[in-house]
C-alpha cells in the first residue's frame, strides 16, 4: 500500500537490476498487478510502458538499481512507475526515420494520453504514467 493525501493506494512494487534483463520482471509485476485489481484491458498498453519507461533508465542512469511500480488509483485507472537515482533530466528528442531508437517517450505519451510525467526526487527521478480502461474504445 502507497499512503496518498487521498487514503492508502494499492501498489505493487519491485527493486530491480538497472539491466536489460529486469524489463521482463517489470512487465511481470505490472501484469500480476493488473490480474489482481481486474485490469487486463489496459495490461498490453501497461506493459509496453513500463517497458519503455525500465529501458530508458537502463540506457541513461546511472548506479545499479531501479524501483518498479504499479498503483491502482481508482476504479479502472493505473499509474506504473520507474524510479532511478539518475537526477538528469529526461531529454525527448525527436528520432529519425533510420534511427532505431528514441521513440519510447513518445509511445509512453500516446498510451497514456499524454498522462504521464517525471517527479524530480532528492536522490533521482520517478518517471511514471497513468492509464485506464475508459481510456480503451469498446
Amino acid at each position: 500500500m502507497v499512503e496518498t493525501g487521498a487514503g492508502p493506494m494499492p501498489a505493487y512494487t519491485e527493486t530491480l537490476p538497472r539491466a536489460a534483463a529486469s524489463v521482463r520482471s517489470a512487465r511481470r509485476l505490472v501484469r500480476l498487478a493488473l490480474d489482481v485489481w481486474g485490469l487486463s484491458g489496459v495490461q498490453g498498453d501497461a506493459e509496453l510502458i513500463v517497458s519503455e519507461l525500465l529501458t530508458n533508465a537502463v540506457l541513461h542512469a546511472r548506479r545499479d538499481s531501479v524501483r518498479v511500480s504499479a498503483m491502482r488509483l481508482g476504479e479502472g485507472r493505473v499509474r506504473v512507475a520507474v524510479v532511478d537515482l539518475s537526477r538528469d533530466r529526461l531529454a525527448v528528442r525527436p528520432a529519425g526515420d533510420g534511427q532505431e531508437s528514441g521513440r519510447g517517450l513518445d509511445i509512453v505519451a500516446t498510451l497514456s494520453g499524454g498522462r504521464w510525467g517525471v517527479e524530480p526526487l532528492p536522490w533521482g527521478k520517478r518517471v511514471w504514467a497513468e492509464l485506464g480502461q475508459e481510456d480503451k474504445p469498446r
